[in-house]
């Protein structure tokens, strides 16, 4: 049973119909466009609660993203990449990948689309050109493994693959990646999310683990980084462990969300290693999460992931929440009194 709407947040009319791969505010509203596996991209006003539109694929709907405010961009399981404008209901295939797409990201810095495949390729499009692959694809770079997980902060790409490879790119040469790395984590990567910043990136497992590591190779630096344990609970005197699916920075504070098949969303400070909050359980797992541009709201996608087999009755649901500054904003640390 669903949890009181002041718990989780306010629950948007019109959900998709099957598991939700993922979810992503806009950078110039409170749009919010929803990737599924029911073969739909949906935008929403999340602030409204209303369904704007919605495009329908030939496969499962992997990954989304926004290109501007009414129009975006999608990885479908049919192996190819479109952009969707919701404005006019029209949609352009850019290209195609040789087995499904997995991620999909837009930036803003290079004017390019970045996608990674199962087909173990990333590559970069340009959406300005005409219809037709030839025309948009800018390059075709292979990676060690499948790809997982994309982020992207300025002009720095990081691509994390199955295998637990980790490579870090400059948009402005892709020739070969600046850095390639292992993950610091024994397990199978989920998510990868870089810092605000720019100085480097968190990356969860599916062994109930996130690594803060940083992209620069001095000692110092390098020091710095460290790895946790979350969303796990003890019954019995044993130790259950639940995949992170997901992550996202908070814009202002820097602080981040993880959300985990225990059906929590829990916030840590992540420069003074502390848990700040802990949302109330949500019905299911947590497939994907996103802060809105200003970090007033939370969008939280509870979204059964399949980690053990099938389920019945699983409702996928997508809960936006007003964000407090209490949840998000760290603590300034005490020192000692020196007069004491």
């Amino acid at each position: 049973m669903a949890t009181t709407p002041a718990v989780s947040g306010r629950e948007l009319t019109d959900p998709p119909s099957d598991g939700i791969s993922n979810i992503r505010f806009s950078n110039h509203s409170d749009h919010l466009l929803v990737s599924s596996w029911d073969k739909t991209v949906r935008l929403y006003d999340a602030s409204a609660n209303v369904l704007r539109g919605e495009f329908l694929h030939g496969g499962p709907v992997l990954d989304c993203c926004f290109h501007d405010d009414s129009s975006g961009f999608s990885a479908s399981s049919d192996n190819t990449v479109r952009r969707l404008v919701f404005a006019t209901g029209k949609e352009d295939i850019l290209g195609k990948h040789d087995a499904p797409v997995r991620c999909v990201e837009y930036s803003y810095a290079a004017g390019q689309l970045i996608t990674g495949s199962w087909d173990k390729t990333l590559k970069c499009w340009d959406p300005r050109g005409a219809s037709g692959q030839e025309r948009t694809l800018v390059g075709t770079y292979p990676q060690p493994e499948r790809v997982y997980s994309l982020s992207l902060v300025g002009h720095r790409l990081v691509v994390a693959t199955a295998g637990r490879h980790v490579n870090v790119y400059d948009l402005r040469n892709m020739s070969l990646p600046e850095q390639r790395r292992e993950s610091s984590l024994k397990y199978q990567t989920r998510c990868v999310r870089s810092y605000p910043n720019g100085t480097g990136y968190a990356l969860s497992s599916v062994e109930g683990r996130v690594a803060m590591e940083f992209f620069d190779l001095s000692e110092a630096s390098q020091a710095k980084k460290y790895a946790f344990k979350c969303h796990r609970k003890s019954e019995a005197g044993r130790d259950i462990v639940y995949p992170v699916n997901a992550m996202a920075f908070h814009p202002i504070y820097g602080t981040f969300a993880t959300g985990g098949c225990d059906g929590f969303v829990n916030v840590w400070d992540g420069n003074n290693k502390k848990r700040l909050y802990q949302y109330s359980k949500y019905p299911t797992s947590i497939a994907a999460l996103s802060f809105s541009r200003d970090g007033r709201l939370l969008a939280v996608a509870s979204s059964y992931t399949f980690e053990e087999g099938p389920k019945p009755q699983e409702q996928d649901a997508i809960y936006v929440r007003s964000v407090n500054e209490i949840e998000v904003k760290p603590k300034p640390k005490a020192f000692p009194n020196p007069t004491a």
